[in-house]
């Protein structure tokens, strides 16, 4: 299945820029920088889209939803109905953080995960969508509010690590788009064993 959407969840505003949920927002801008695509604002989906043309008549659009994370999925479902995407052909680069911070996971189908852009997308999307996991855990400390974890700044140990780790993330997104779900999760997923 071509995948003819990509997302890229996050929270709009100067205040969640540099945030671990943002993570998503981060990826998506590289890779259209790297394949020289403009962001044009779209009020009438609530998003900022950018439309990549790869030839032979197959074209992808890169969305960042500017409702807030909890609200996502709105967003999202209104591109696809117009340009008539189903939720197979839909992949959701987000932050998760029951995955360590640096690795990526791939994975097609599950819960939200306790994760509101994803559980918003499954209510108004459905589910069947890619999922893009980047991890940005373990929380630490471990009593702190699920909530101020995600929306704080990485410390500047652990921006190193996503700065070094950015074209990795490109790379892994590239590959999921290439080449499909399958040879993404054989390559990206396995280096979770380590």
């Amino acid at each position: 299945m071509f995948l003819s959407l990509v997302a890229g969840l996050g929270n709009p505003g100067r205040d969640y820029e540099a945030t671990r949920h943002n993570l998503g927002w981060v990826v998506l801008e590289a890779l259209a920088k790297k394949h020289g695509l403009a962001w044009k604002h779209a009020p009438q989906f609530g998003a900022e889209i950018a439309r990549w043309d790869l030839g032979a008549g197959r074209t992808r659009w890169l969305v960042k939803p500017l409702s807030f994370m909890n609200d996502s999925g709105r967003p999202v479902a209104a591109v696809a109905r117009f340009y008539k995407i189903e939720p197979e052909a839909i992949a959701a680069v987000y932050d998760d953080l029951t995955i360590d911070l640096g690795l990526v996971k791939v994975t097609v189908t599950g819960s939200a995960g306790g994760h509101n852009g994803v559980a918003s997308l499954l209510e108004q999307v459905g589910d069947g969508f890619v999922r893009y996991r980047l991890g940005i855990g373990p929380k630490h400390p471990a009593q702190m509010e699920l909530s101020d974890f995600v929306l704080g700044k990485f410390t500047p140990e652990q921006q190193l690590i996503v700065t070094r780790q950015l074209e990795h993330y490109v790379q892994g997104l590239e590959l999921l788009l290439s080449r499909g779900p399958g040879p993404a999760m054989n390559q990206l997923n396995r280096r979770e064993s380590k």
